[in-house]
């Protein structure tokens, strides 16, 4: 119990530049308050301590704010910063030294009874706001941005925004299968929300996917007017006169005057 507390510690200064002593990480920090009290619920729940069980995860949910299932298992160094509002259900599992910000759901969507919580791997970081709704598992060191709504499986080192979620950036980055988990997260840097300064953004890539496809078809139509002022000189300097386009004026008044049958009601 105490080594984990003492882990669970060390991991709040690794992850929050605002810790300064030990003694104020322990008294004024809800996540790490609701992470030990989980630990004990958690013991009850598997002694068959239901009521009890619930009961301390209640009393923690008035205090801190985040209400953790005594049925969900939490690893080592997990770190919930802020922590307002975050839910965790019965059956999600959280791996080691994950970090997860405040408003973060791992929720389920059915009623049935078995798995239907999320899954986190190692190292997975979850932004403010973000809401997994299922039983699919988030890769090892993957980023979920802030206010995103996780539905599918994410794979290792990915990053997904939006809504729903999908992936703006795949890690290629490899690691040793004996090197820890800080070591790792020491080496790829920390991502505080999920995100960090490079993160592409899908509005601007989509506006300038379009603007080369707009280029592309302004090469082929000047391609098709050459191709047509060399069949007919003239075809380029053609335009409508004036009374081209007085015929083309009362054609659309006699048809916005045409009456046309009413649809059935």
């Amino acid at each position: 119990m105490f080594r984990h507390l003492k882990e669970d510690i060390t991991s709040v200064f690794r992850r929050d530049p605002a810790a300064r002593n030990f003694i104020e990480v322990l008294t004024c920090y809800p996540g790490l308050h609701a992470v030990l009290m989980h630990r004990i619920s958690h013991w009850c729940w598997q002694y068959r301590l239901k009521w009890l069980a619930r009961f301390l995860s209640t009393v923690t949910r008035w205090f801190t704010g985040i209400e953790i299932h005594p049925g969900a298992t939490i690893g080592h160094r997990v770190f919930i910063d802020h922590g307002m509002g975050v839910v965790i259900g019965e059956t999600a599992i959280v791996g080691d030294d994950v970090t997860l910000y405040q408003g973060v759901t791992l929720g389920g969507t059915t009623w049935n009874k078995g798995k239907r919580h999320p899954t986190l791997h190692d190292g997975v970081v979850v932004g403010a706001g973000a809401k997994l709704l299922g039983p699919f598992i988030v890769g090892r060191n993957a980023r979920i941005g802030s206010n995103a709504v996780v539905i599918k499986p994410v794979p290792t080192n990915a990053t997904v925004v939006g809504i729903p979620a999908r992936i703006i950036n795949r890690s290629k980055a490899t690691e040793q299968t004996d090197q820890t988990a800080d070591q790792h997260s020491s080496q790829m840097g920390f991502d505080a929300y999920g995100l960090t300064a490079d993160t592409p953004d899908p509005v601007a890539l989509s506006i300038t996917s379009m603007k080369k496809n707009i280029e592309v078809i302004d090469q082929k139509m000047a391609c098709m007017s050459q191709k047509l002022q060399e069949l007919d000189s003239s075809f380029a300097a053609q335009s409508l006169t004036t009374s081209q386009v007085k015929d083309v004026v009362q054609s659309l008044n006699t048809d916005s005057n045409t009456q046309y049958p009413k649809p059935l009601s």
